[in-house]
């Protein structure tokens, strides 16, 4: 029983963790004032939050790599499978981005580009989604938390074929695309998005896995959202 209750306790700690490290982000960010390099909003204030959510928990894996010597996948790994697989899911993604677009604009649903159409908003968020999205969020939702979850819960299910650990993490990416707030307390969300974001990051978990680096599902991460935005800034031009 106690150490059932150590389990559930060091699993919420860590959600708090996980879920945290965004939020101070976000506070960090909000002290700046962006307006003047960025009027429109469209990369600036998310380009500081994902640095700052980066160095948070770079403090925390370095300390643990220290105290610990824990491994959390910072180098290469296993190269053939990571870049295998990499070749595998940009040519999958890509197939998917081809017929997911095609799909929305048939039905009506393309939603443009968000900013004006500048060269500084498109080069701005392009370059955010390129060199912050991937590296910040794959090294809080892979490199720490299943490294962290597979620690004290190791096992594997459906066959063998993925682990708890990274389910869970899948899980808490989801939750992470939720707009959360406290005061006053309000929760909304994208169903598609939760569930993209928690597909996607079964996927990331798995390549992360296997090839024992968050080199990989970083590259497939920034792929992802540049390929989605830069289409979307293409058909904004045109649609």
């Amino acid at each position: 029983m106690k150490k059932l209750f150590a389990s559930v306790l060091y699993m919420l700690l860590l959600s708090v963790v996980l879920l945290g490290v965004p939020r101070i982000g976000r506070l960090v960010a909000n002290q700046f004032t962006t307006t003047g390099i960025d009027p429109d909003g469209a990369f600036l204030w998310m380009t500081i939050r994902h640095t700052v959510q980066a160095l948070v928990i770079l403090v925390l894996i370095f300390l643990l790599m220290k105290a610990k010597g824990i491994s959390f996948g910072l180098g290469l790994g296993n190269r053939e499978v990571g870049i295998k697989s990499v070749k595998k899911f940009l040519l999958f993604f890509t197939i998917y981005t081809f017929f997911a677009f095609v799909t929305v604009i048939v039905l009506g649903g393309f939603e443009p580009f968000p900013y004006p159409l500048t060269a500084r908003n498109i080069l701005g968020h392009l370059g955010f989604q390129l060199f912050m999205s991937g590296p910040s969020e794959e090294l809080i939702f892979r490199a720490f938390a299943i490294t962290m979850v597979g620690l004290v819960i190791p096992q594997r299910i459906l066959k063998n074929s993925i682990s708890l650990a990274n389910m869970y993490a899948s899980v808490i990416f989801g939750i992470a695309h939720m707009a959360i707030l406290f005061s006053p307390f309000s929760v909304s969300y994208s169903p598609f998005q939760v569930i993209y974001a928690m597909v996607l990051g079964l996927i990331y978990g798995d390549v992360y896995e296997k090839s024992k680096s968050f080199v990989y599902p970083m590259i497939m991460h920034s792929y992802t959202n540049v390929l989605m935005m830069g289409v979307t800034i293409i058909l904004s031009f045109f649609l």
